[in-house]
């Protein structure tokens, strides 16, 4: 995937589209290490809400240009100006959970892939998705603890929900960096990868996902994703209606239809 077929938002640093039934979202400020600013939060959040609408995108792929960094999260150089004041600091608050939890709620399967550094907001970042691919040589790291920074209850809810509760308080209260091995002996990373495998095998991972049947994924999804709510949350009736939709689906019909048939299905999503 060429980064020039993607539309740039927020002066070029955050770039996004949809190219062959995958969404994509580009970090795209490698000078800065990937770190995000309140109007990159801002965009991400609008073109995740756009893609998540739209039925062209099976699924998201995130990730971060120039081969150093997936992201480092807030943009530190900007603190003085964006988050000086209470007001502020509230205003910057919400634009990044907006884009956390555009990301954590797309309905459709979302993916990291971790190249170079994972840090702070990146790590919530790549946290808010389904899944994380990386590179051998990547690190994370939340280093909250050195700037003073709070750190809010859904971000540590996920992180704990992949590594448990004794992992974030070891990623917190030490906040040092963790190597990639050390990130997937925890639970927070799927698979580690040579770095000069990392896009290939990223690429063929959106493809197989992208062709297999979008209903089932998506039931599948809002049933594990649903584990993560308080048991009081949990709409059970309309999860039953997602599974017994993929049964009523011309999907299911086309799966048994190419089985038999021993062609390789062509799912649409209905």
């Amino acid at each position: 995937m060429k980064f020039d077929q993607l539309t740039a938002h927020a002066d070029g640093k955050l770039l996004t589209g949809i190219v062959d039934r995958v969404g994509h979202v580009v970090i795209n400020n490698p000078e800065r290490h990937n770190a995000i600013s309140l109007a990159m939060y801002r965009a991400g959040a609008e073109e995740v809400a756009r893609m998540a609408a739209d039925p062209e995108a099976r699924l998201l792929v995130i990730r971060g240009a120039g081969g150093k960094a997936f992201a480092s999260g807030a943009d530190i150089s900007k603190f003085e100006k964006e988050r000086s004041s209470a007001e502020d600091v509230e205003i910057y608050a919400q634009a990044s959970k907006a884009f956390y939890d555009a990301v954590f709620t797309f309905p459709k399967p979302t993916v990291a892939v971790i190249q170079g550094y994972c840090i702070g907001g990146g790590m919530g970042l790549a946290v808010a998705c389904d899944l994380r691919l990386c590179e051998d040589k990547s690190r994370f790291a939340v280093p909250a603890a050195k700037l003073g920074v709070g750190y809010g209850y859904d971000g540590i809810r996920r992180l704990a929900n992949l590594v448990g509760p004794s992992m974030v308080k070891e990623i917190f209260f030490t906040a040092r960096q963790f190597s990639a091995a050390e990130a997937y002996e925890m639970g927070l990373v799927n698979r580690v990868l040579a770095p000069q495998m990392l896009t290939a095998y990223a690429d063929d991972y959106a493809k197989r996902i992208s062709e297999n049947a979008p209903l089932t994924i998506e039931s599948v999804k809002a049933i594990t994703q649903s584990l993560q709510l308080d048991e009081a949350d949990r709409d059970l009736d309309a999860l039953d209606a997602l599974v017994k939709g993929c049964f009523a689906s011309e999907d299911y019909i086309e799966g048994r239809r190419a089985f038999m048939e021993k062609r390789k299905p062509k799912f649409t999503g209905k």
